[in-house]
């Protein structure tokens, strides 16, 4: 219990005449009688309360290694009980991974710390020198009380939990490299992987959302139609659409703009003469900053804005930036036109579409 101040008007530090008398106010209570807890005085019990600990702490790298072995094992597309598997088992695991580090923490602080009461004094401003100091070996003292130097199988035990804990955050980091190349693990997905998407040679380009293939003579000049690849729709092992993951990713990243200008407006990158048709052009919709949706157009200008970061791209110079923070221009995507008249692809993308964090050279 904190031991009060001296009574005064808190202004000039002198006690003020016009208070009544409050010493009885201010009597010391004293302490009350320490109670031992079993684990101070019977050693049996505080071996018994540093296994729990141990054990609670064991408990935890334990759901660590289920974390990372459901994140390989249970298929993204696996449901229980009409829930996707993989978050509920990655999210429990993760979770009992924490918990049992709280609850350790816990029963090592309310059975084996030290468990004495202290008296401090209260004052209004910073503490002097000598305070601090007193503080500093208090601090160090009650490192010393925690017993963490003299528990090494609580400290190790301790330490092996926190420390597996980190991998649940360095795991899924394994989405970004090529290893996501299956949506099950039997059937890969098309266009996996961070260099590569859906877009083939020959796939039709198709209106975002009702998948209708595009002819040239269907779009004015200054017209942006949002467009998708034809793959999503007919993608799948037997043509049927493509479903959860896969039909995730692929709208991730092979969704695309379309824009109709007039032929003389565009000046084509080198090698790239003829990856327009008759004057419309078709550039990634993700932009390549942090990879938001991009799908604001002035049409006299061929300026295409990002409306999260104000990114800006001439869609009639190869998507060249021209505002804002994005480091690289819009990767293109090469159109040419099939026997049935429709804008198809070229070939897929030939950079990597999307954020820039893995622009190379």
């Amino acid at each position: 219990m904190s031991t009060p101040p001296t009574p005064h008007d808190g202004h000039d530090g002198h006690e003020d005449p016009n208070l009544p008398e409050r010493d009885d106010l201010y009597a010391n209570p004293g302490l009350p009688e320490h109670h031992w807890r079993p684990t101070d005085v019977d050693p049996r019990m505080e071996k018994r309360a540093e296994r729990q600990v141990a054990t609670l702490f064991g408990l935890s790298a334990i759901c660590t290694v289920l974390f990372v072995v459901s994140y390989f094992t249970v298929g993204a597309d696996d449901t229980v009980a009409g829930l996707g598997a993989q978050n509920l088992t990655l999210g429990l695991t993760l979770a009992g991974a924490l918990l049992f580090i709280g609850l350790g923490i816990i029963q090592w602080a309310r059975k084996l710390m030290a468990d004495v009461e202290l008296v401090e004094e209260r004052h209004a401003v910073a503490s002097p020198e000598e305070d601090r100091a007193v503080t500093l070996a208090a601090l160090n003292q009650g490192i010393e009380e925690s017993g963490i130097a003299r528990r090494p199988l609580v400290r190790n035990s301790l330490l092996g939990a926190v420390g597996l804990v980190g991998v649940t955050a360095i795991v899924p980091l394994w989405d970004l490299g090529p290893s996501n190349a299956k949506v099950t693990k039997e059937q890969p997905y098309p266009g996996a992987g961070l260099e590569h998407t859906i877009w083939d040679k020959g796939m039709r380009v198709v209106r975002d959302v009702v998948g209708t293939p595009i002819r040239p003579g269907d779009l004015q000049i200054g017209d942006l139609v949002n467009a998708e690849p034809e793959g999503l729709f007919n993608g799948g092992p037997d043509g049927e659409p493509l479903e959860g993951l896969a039909l995730q990713v692929g709208k991730s990243k092979g969704a695309v703009v379309v824009v109709r200008m007039e032929p003389d407006d565009i000046i084509p990158g080198d090698g790239r003469e003829n990856w327009s048709v008759d004057g419309i052009v078709c550039y990634s919709k993700i932009c390549t900053h942090v990879g938001c949706p991009i799908s604001l157009y002035e049409r006299t200008t061929h300026h295409l804005l990002c409306p999260c970061h104000q990114s800006t791209f001439d869609l009639a110079d190869s998507a060249r930036v021209v505002f804002g923070p994005a480091a690289r221009p819009l990767p293109q995507l090469p159109l040419a036109v099939d026997s049935e008249g429709y804008l198809v692809a070229q070939s897929d993308f030939t950079e990597p579409v999307g954020p820039s964090y893995w622009e190379r050279g």
